[in-house]
């Protein structure tokens, strides 16, 4: 098939026209096409897009559906044909339609037998109806009102209302092209009203994980409305009973039959929820009684992940391991904990031990999640939006930089989150307290105190704790899988040391040497740290979409600091922002390694500057202030590829992390150039272009990205638009790469990351 050419239709309608062609004749995608030919081995597999062959009864099929589709319009006296060219064994359908009069609605009348129901309607009909007065007639809009209506009665206690009840007449005899539109509700064969139902009792059945009821099951009945049947043993009764929404002596409600499965599935220790099952009462006072059958998942589960990074010389692994225990202490609790590992080998630093760690990384943390929100204080049940939670966490972080620090942290926190409305999602920690412990290496601090390097020192070396809170704010998080047009909004305050220099002042605590006053004989911090991350969604249409971006970030330390904690500091590059950069790696401004340093080799000999250099490698490419903004264009490929959807995308990323406030001169005499400055952003902002695939299996998304440095702001001027000067170097070594290496103790210049990753980006 080459072609599909349709005439005559409005174009209103033009496009939702070409979509009542049948699939087996729609032309194919000729990338589909040939994945096809390429792995499906004559249809053995189901892989791509099998080639579209002309058939004249699918012909005549789609010319009858255009012709139903532009009468349901309004179009009633609507006529197309079809012909059909052939050019090169391929063809292309051409469908031409005579649309006629189109005919609009002169008059709406209703025929509904129970008062009631009549009520009903024409109070809630003027919010929900697309049927009026003056409008094109639409079949379609019929069918809305109808469906719409249908949900009003079932949330007002119409247990038996069926769509069939609703029917619509129209009369269109007439000359001048409109149509009188009759609604008519019958009353039930036999009765003289629709009957409106009342909840009565509730019996909740949970099951063993494996689906099945053997032996003897708790059994208890809770008070006058609820039994509760356990033959799992492991659940008290209020983890399930605080998410059933109907209620006795209340009208049967489908929304509130809904929310009771959506929040039960949502406490994430049931396998299968499926929506309740009513019994009616053999009596005439038109009550139910509520059956919830449920499956539990198990509780255990354990989830090892791994990755395995190579760049250039550096190669190293992530481990991770996460243990869960679904429901501790039979309230639907979920304790986990987890374990990461990560370690780096540099064969391009390390020439003297090859096979030696650079870095590694050990985290270690535990968290208990309540689905509820616990204070000291009487709270309903926060259900409506979203199950609302209570979470217990404490973290250990062990970091190791061979030669130059080995960093200790501890945190603990308690954290609430509910939802306000369905799209407002609010995240608050009152009290989150961290204490860290930096310990460098003797030989590293005295290089650090001769290059006046003190900041570096303070920052990795000390040993503080700070008390804080936090506050995140979430809209439209709901719609982030939706292809639709919206607004998405994060944002997060997060302030530390305020309680503690309230503290410190009142008691007159004592000020340790550097004059930072002290709590429990230690020095804490005070700072505010703000961040937003901002989004647009644009969509064109079936699975294409376009997002910006723009994430901004500033942490200022204040009163008793004048430095941020060394884990508060913002830090860029990565999969999920400047993709064309590792970790880590970028900025902050226009700081260039070789020029603070000292390029090596000077004097004749290798320079205190190069060995600071190389022991500051993953650690100095940090900043108090971000903004990053990342443009993707995202579009579907196939719909089957090895049993996943495959996707695309083509993206652009700018931004950096700058230094709050200039820093001094480095060993080489020179500043770093690391300062925010407003009138210095576009000079010392980064950019990457690139382009990726995304493999959906339904559950989560395998995605892999190639990003290419277009502007690195480490160089000046014209020489910043690294790709376009010296894109003969892309896959090759030249005099740039090489001239790189040698003011950069042979590090090499990649233009391309690849990432791999789990998950979208953003």
């Amino acid at each position: 098939m080459r072609k599909i050419t349709i005439k005559g239709v409005d174009k209103e309608f033009s496009e939702a026209a070409a979509n009542y062609v049948d699939k087996g004749q729609q032309p194919n995608n000729v990338i589909n096409l040939q994945f096809y030919y390429l792995f499906s081995k004559n249809g053995k597999n189901d892989i791509g897009e099998a080639p579209a062959i002309l058939d004249s009864s699918l012909v005549e099929f789609s010319r009858i559906q255009i012709e139903r589709f532009l009468q349901n319009k309004g179009y009633l006296k609507a006529k197309v044909a079809d012909s059909i060219k052939i050019k090169k064994k391929k063809a292309e359908l051409i469908f031409t339609a005579v649309e006629g009069p189109l005919f609009r609605i002169r008059k709406i009348q209703d025929s509904i037998a129970d008062k009631n129901v009549r009520n009903l309607y024409r109070v809630n009909r003027p919010r929900f109806s697309h049927v009026q007065p003056g409008g094109r007639f639409d079949t379609d809009s019929l069918a809305y009102d109808r469906d719409e209506f249908y949900q009003i009665m079932k949330r007002n206690g119409y247990y038996d209302f069926y769509r069939q009840y609703i029917n619509y007449n129209y009369d269109s005899t007439f000359m001048s092209s409109v149509v009188d539109l009759k609604m008519i509700i019958d009353n039930p064969a036999g009765k003289s009203s629709h009957p409106v139902y009342k909840i009565n009792n509730t019996l909740i059945t949970i099951s063993n994980s494996a689906g099945r009821t053997p032996g003897k099951a708790d059994t208890l009945q809770v008070d006058t409305q609820f039994r509760y049947v356990d033959f799992s043993h492991k659940f008290a009764p209020r983890t399930v009973i605080d998410y059933v929404f109907q209620h006795k002596g209340q009208l049967y409600d489908i929304d509130r039959q809904t929310l009771t499965t959506s929040r039960l599935s949502e406490l994430n220790i049931f396998r299968n929820v499926p929506n309740p099952t009513y019994q009616k009462l053999p009596d005439s006072t038109y009550r139910l009684n509520t059956k919830i059958d449920i499956v539990p998942l198990k509780q255990m589960s354990d989830r090892v992940e791994g990755e395995f990074l190579l760049n250039s010389g550096q190669y190293g692994y992530n481990f991770g391991n996460t243990f869960t225990d679904r429901n501790l202490f039979k309230n639907a609790a979920i304790f986990q904990v987890k374990l990461n590992w990560s370690v780096l080998f540099d064969n391009a630093r390390n020439v003297s031990n090859p096979n030696g760690i650079e870095n590694q990384d050990l985290r270690v943390g535990a968290t208990i999640t309540y689905p509820r929100i616990i204070t000291p204080f009487h709270l309903p049940v926060l259900g409506k939006y979203g199950i609302p939670h209570t979470t217990f966490s404490t973290n250990y972080q062990l970091f190791f930089e061979q030669g130059l620090v080995q960093r200790t942290s501890f945190d603990n926190s308690i954290t609430y989150d509910f939802a306000e409305t369905a799209n407002k999602l609010h995240t608050v920690t009152p009290i989150d307290i961290e204490f860290s412990k930096g310990v460098i290496n003797p030989r590293a601090q005295a290089d650090l105190l001769a290059a006046n390097l003190y900041a570096y020192s303070y920052l990795i070396g000390r040993t503080i704790f700070t008390s804080g809170s936090k506050y995140t704010f979430q809209y439209n998080a709901n719609k982030l899988n939706s292809f639709s047009n919206f607004t998405y909004f994060r944002g997060s305050l997060d302030i530390g040391g305020n309680t503690l220099s309230l503290l410190s002042n009142l008691f007159n605590t004592p000020k340790d040497t550097l004059g930072e006053r002290t709590f429990a004989g230690r020095a804490f911090a005070q700072y505010a740290k703000g961040e937003i991350d901002l989004r647009f969604y644009h969509s064109f249409g079936g699975e294409r979409q376009l997002i910006f971006r723009f994430n901004p970030g500033i942490g200022v330390p204040y009163g008793n600091s004048n430095q941020l904690i060394f884990e508060k500091d913002f830090y860029t590059g990565g999969a999920n922002d400047m993709r064309a950069w590792l970790p880590r790696t970028l900025g902050p401004g226009q700081f260039n390694r070789a020029t603070f340093y000292g390029s090596p080799g000077q004097n004749g000999a290798k320079s205190k500057g190069d060995s600071l250099r190389t022991q500051l490698k993953y650690l100095d490419q940090f900043g108090e202030v971000k903004m990053i903004s990342n443009l993707e264009y995202r579009y579907k490929i196939m719909n089957n590829f090895f049993g996943s959807k495959l996707k695309g995308a083509v993206f652009i990323d700018a931004g950096n992390v700058w230094r709050l406030y200039g820093q001094p001169k480095g060993p080489s005499g020179l500043p770093p150039n690391d300062e925010f400055k407003f009138t210095n952003i576009l000079q010392s902002s980064a950019m990457d272009i690139g382009t990726g695939l995304r493999f959906d299996v339904a559950f989560f998304v395998f995605r892999l990205d190639a990003a290419f440095k277009f502007k690195d702001p480490q160089f000046s001027g014209s020489n910043q638009w690294v790709l376009i000067n010296h894109i003969d170097e892309l896959f090759h070594t030249g005099p740039f790469k090489q001239n790189y290496a040698a003011t950069n103790s042979g590090d090499k210049y990649n233009f391309m990351q690849l990432n791999f990753g789990i998950g979208m980006p953003f």
